[in-house]
């Protein structure tokens, strides 16, 4: 297996080409996660479609990622990986010109599904071909250049789709996929290379059981959380009969991988200690990358009252910051900074974007408020990044690289959709928590509250309005006011709750995560 492995390893001009493919097919499938954020209204205006069709834009991408990454190893072991990442690629293009040229809702959300099918295995299948084109003692190197793409991705797509639906029109989102489809399909049928490891299954020893119960189980769970809140949870017999259904899909897929000869999924590769932690590692990344990529947006458009492009503009800085921390962590790892002490750092530092973050949620913040935060944020993301996307396929070798890659995307999707969907319930629950309390002191007999009525009554009458209209219009705005500074209150928690979650891992990771140098792991893997 080793010499089988070792083949696929390329030098040169082949090795850029091959990177250079991969990180813009896997760049392309998380900008399309987030892009189309910011033309929804303008979709829906086109389309004639209500808010709750039109959600269903972004909710079928995200089932269909969630559904086919898993089975990304299966799926180009039966095809061959140069096949079937080709096959993605093309699949991905097409969609996104049939996504472009939508007459209905309906046609949209069916192309937007088939789009999320070729997207899902694009962002696995980039991980694993870079991992095995790169010799081992570079694979930091490589590894760097890969989550360079998954970080950029959330961060590019709300200012470049804002940009697209100014100046052009929502079609052109999906347009702009089509040449760089072209070019990377021909790129990947002239240089990408199957693995001889890989064996094909026929028909009678395909698992369609399991590939069955892994749809249902996962896709019902991907349902719950991107449509829970919407749907206020338990309250929703559809919430409660899928949250029922996503346990027994997955406990019965479970069972059936661990019992039957030819699983579509092998999980026994999760016995490898560096994978486990890493998947561990890959959610709680997801959840504060996403989580974080959703919520200041959020803050900035419904309460700052920003464009969605202002908001995506915001965080650039940020971004490229990570991607100069990139290189220099994967040269650390390289000289045999132990990995665990990196991730720690960066899970620490993490939290300290979230306590600045905390401190600065005011009425009145501005871009430059946000500065130093985000650039702390991008220190932490850099130190995060790399050293856990590396520990995590080391020293796994052949077919396994494959299977730990699409257990780490699924594991960073899910985080993600945890993150989104446990931080929209957090705002809301919490909103009604503070305005409730804040409601609870302010009496109308108060000296304070009068004054402040009498105040606000008197300047709306010196714009024309009587008496008691004047009061009526105090009255509103200072509840619009409590409702405000309720929000704030609520997006400070926000901050709060992920920076413990994070802080909370940092002795975790130094406990659990093996005391061995990068160079060793490295090594290791070549044998």
């Amino acid at each position: 297996m080793q010499q089988q492995s070792e083949s696929l390893v390329e030098h040169g001009p082949r090795l850029v080409i091959i990177t250079v493919t991969a990180v813009f097919c896997a760049l392309l499938e998380i900008i399309d996660t987030t892009i189309v954020n910011v033309a929804l209204n303008n979709m829906r205006g086109s389309l004639g479609a209500t808010l709750n069709e039109i959600s269903w834009v972004i909710t079928a991408y995200s089932l269909a990622n969630v559904i086919i990454i898993p089975l990304t190893s299966w799926l180009s072991q039966q095809f061959g990986r140069r096949n079937y990442f080709a096959a993605s690629i093309i699949i991905f293009t097409i969609c996104s010109f049939l996504c472009g040229n939508a007459h209905s809702i309906t046609e949209l959300i069916i192309f937007r599904f088939l789009q999320g099918m070729g997207g899902g295995a694009l962002l696995v299948t980039s991980q694993t071909i870079i991992t095995e084109s790169w010799p081992p003692e570079k694979r930091a190197m490589a590894q760097a250049i890969y989550v360079l793409g998954i970080i950029v991705g959330p961060t590019l797509g709300p200012p470049l789709g804002g940009y697209i639906v100014d100046n052009f029109s929502w079609p052109f989102i999906f347009f702009i996929n089509i040449p760089v489809g072209i070019v990377a399909t021909l790129l990947t049928l002239s240089y990408v290379r199957s693995p001889k490891y890989e064996q094909k299954r026929t028909a009678s020893e395909i698992d369609w059981a399991g590939i069955f119960l892994l749809t249902v189980g996962i896709s019902s769970l991907q349902y719950v959380l991107e449509k829970g809140q919407e749907d206020d949870w338990f309250n929703s017999k559809l919430i409660i009969t899928l949250c029922i259904t996503a346990f027994l899909g997955l406990y019965l897929f479970v069972w059936r991988q661990l019992e039957t000869r030819f699983p579509v999924v092998n999980l026994r590769v999760l016995k490898n200690g560096n994978l486990r932690m890493g998947v561990m590692l890959s959610f709680i990344m997801g959840f504060g990358t996403f989580g974080s990529t959703f919520v200041i947006p959020l803050f900035t458009q419904s309460l700052l009252g920003w464009t969605a492009q202002q908001a995506g503009v915001l965080q650039l800085p940020s971004t490229l910051f990570v991607a100069v921390m990139m290189p220099v962590v994967a040269m650390l790892i390289q000289r045999g900074v132990q990995q665990k002490y990196l991730i720690a750092l960066g899970m620490f530092i993490f939290y300290i974007f979230c306590m600045m973050c905390y401190k600065i949620i005011v009425p009145d913040t501005s871009a430059g408020d946000f500065f130093w935060p985000l650039i702390v944020r991008g220190l932490g993301m850099g130190l995060l990044s790399v050293p856990v996307s590396t520990m995590s396929l080391s020293t796994l070798k052949g077919q396994e690289i494959g299977q730990g890659a699409a257990f780490t995307g699924m594991m960073r999707q899910l985080g993600g959709s945890f993150g989104v969907a446990l931080i929209s319930t957090f705002l809301s629950r919490e909103t009604s928590i503070h305005r409730v309390d804040m409601v609870s002191k302010l009496n109308v007999n108060d000296l304070n509250v009068q004054n402040r009525v009498a105040q606000l009554a008197a300047g709306m009458r010196t714009h024309g309005l009587d008496s008691l209209t004047s009061r009526n219009t105090a009255y509103q705005m200072l509840d619009g006011s409590v409702t405000v500074q309720a929000t704030l209150l609520s997006y400070m928690d926000v901050f709060m709750m992920v920076g413990i979650l994070f802080v909370i891992f940092v002795p975790l990771v130094l406990l659990f995560i093996k005391k061995s140098s990068s160079k060793v792991s490295l090594a290791d893997a070549a044998h």
